[in-house]
């Protein structure tokens, strides 16, 4: 194996950094009309498009794995659906900010999250996409994304395989949660 005697949080840190230049030649280099800003500091999210309609604030996670083998979201929480994956939205490092802990999402913090399917389609081309407001929110701090999200391994009205999609549900302001 690649990666023998490397720590479980080493490997997925790699596979993060490849899920992210995955998404950039795979996705943002093919899309038309689109820039991609060079990021300042250390936002909360890792990509920065602007088209002419504005700005898209992109968080690009993996898809979680278990044992080897994609997570299915009951494993996470047993009351999320059996039939979809799962993604874990929290950073990697935890620091404290006014008494808080730094290391969950807040809502507001960026607008689609891109989860790389290549764990369970073995292919790093592979992205589903949704809206960030449509996200779970953590049930002790409603501000605060749910830790481990529910995936859908298709396209469904929650859930697209199309960045040009996600976008223009952003864009609709429409309200709804992904389960």
């Amino acid at each position: 194996m690649l990666f023998r005697g490397l720590s479980d949080l080493i490997i997925r840190g790699i596979r993060g950094v490849i899920s992210e230049a995955a998404f950039e030649f795979n996705i943002v280099n093919q899309l038309d009309d689109w820039d991609n800003v060079a990021l300042v500091g250390d936002p909360p999210y890792d990509f920065l498009l602007k088209d002419i309609a504005g700005e898209v604030r992109i968080q690009v996670k993996m898809q979680r794995q278990k044992e080897h083998r994609p997570m299915m979201a009951n494993e996470a929480y047993r009351y999320l659906p059996n039939i979809m994956y799962v993604v874990e939205t929290q950073r990697t490092r935890a620091g404290q900010r006014n008494g808080e802990s730094t290391r969950p999402y807040r809502f507001g913090e960026f607008d689609i999250l891109a989860v790389s399917m290549q764990p369970s389609t073995k292919s790093w081309k592979d992205f589903m996409y949704t809206v960030e407001r449509w996200l779970l929110p953590n049930p002790q701090n409603p501000n605060q994304l749910l830790k481990f999200q529910p995936v859908s391994a298709t396209r469904n009205n929650t859930w697209t395989n199309d960045f040009q999609e996600c976008v223009s549900w952003l864009r609709s302001g429409e309200i709804k949660r992904i389960i």
